[in-house]
């Protein structure tokens, strides 16, 4: 099973789980219709699309909603601690959640405890509380922007608000960012760093760079991200490498930018269908 868990900004949802279907128009899990231009959202699409261009299996979803009360957040926490060596998961990702130090810890205790170990995959605030634990080495890829990546190479820093501005600086170094995060422990072993030209590294060396093709316009749609960490899940999930999979995602993301033609007002579903045409393009460039 691919799992898919994070919040939702709707008030009172419950935790919801199951298969996630997709439309032009958003996602379904259970019954529960969200649009698909939010992050947990557009990161879960994504993922649909990858899972039925290999052929695996559909990935199951799981939200609750949380508008900043943290009840959503914690009710996805509470019910992996519970419920996850039960669960069967080959891969996990974990997206958007309140970061809560000591109930993350409980999940990560819960996993250590399961017979497997799911691939972990984190971004976005399961990204943050990974860090902030100190667990980011026992998760197997994160998908950083760059803003993020001065967070985790922060090793003083338990929240990105907080990383030191000196750090921020590095921002146009990202080789340094990545050198300082490996260096401390703050990076598990594949990463996938997103911007103006993506870095995919493993085991702290820096193993493809990707700038090509270049939208710039791209840069402030919201969700283009989530769409790299939604593909990274999926493809990891039909069995290609980490690295690989860091690889075609990246090179897909820019190739859907591309096919799309966007303008600064352009929304992440406009992209999102060229996803399955990106991919096709990218595995046939890349064979």
């Amino acid at each position: 099973m691919l799992l898919l868990a994070g919040s939702v900004p709707v008030k009172d949802l419950p935790l919801t789980m199951g298969p996630v279907d997709y439309t032009a128009d958003g996602i379904e899990i259970d019954g529960q219709r969200l649009p698909m231009n939010r992050g947990n959202e557009a990161m879960m699409t994504a993922a649909c699309v990858a899972c039925e261009f290999f052929g695996a299996d559909r990935p199951v979803g799981m939200v609750a909603g949380d508008i900043g009360t943290r009840q959503g957040s914690e009710a996805i926490y509470r019910h992996l601690m519970h419920n996850l060596p039960d669960m069967d998961i080959d891969v996990l990702t974990l997206h958007y959640v309140m970061p809560d130090i000591k109930l993350n810890d409980k999940v990560i205790e819960t996993v250590k405890g399961a017979s497997k170990k799911p691939v972990l995959i984190a971004d976005a605030g399961s990204m943050y509380v990974a860090k902030a634990g100190g667990h980011a080495p026992y998760y197997d890829i994160f998908t950083p922007d760059l803003g993020e990546m001065a967070f985790l190479a922060d090793e003083k820093a338990d929240h990105p608000s907080f990383t030191r501005g000196f750090i921020f600086h590095l921002e146009s170094d990202v080789p340094e960012l990545i050198r300082r995060a490996y260096a401390v422990g703050n990076a598990p072993p594949t990463m996938i760093v997103k911007g103006r030209v993506d870095y995919v590294c493993h085991n702290g060396e820096i193993v493809d760079t990707i700038d090509s093709p270049s939208v710039e316009t791209m840069e402030p749609i919201g969700g283009t991200g989530d769409l790299i960490t939604g593909m990274v899940s999926g493809m990891v999930f039909a069995g290609k490498s980490h690295v690989d999979a860091c690889r075609i995602a990246a090179r897909a993301n820019r190739r859907a930018g591309e096919l799309a033609d966007p303008t600064p007002a352009t929304q992440i579903d406009e992209i999102i269908k060229f996803l399955h045409q990106a991919l096709d393009d990218t595995v046939k460039n890349l064979a």
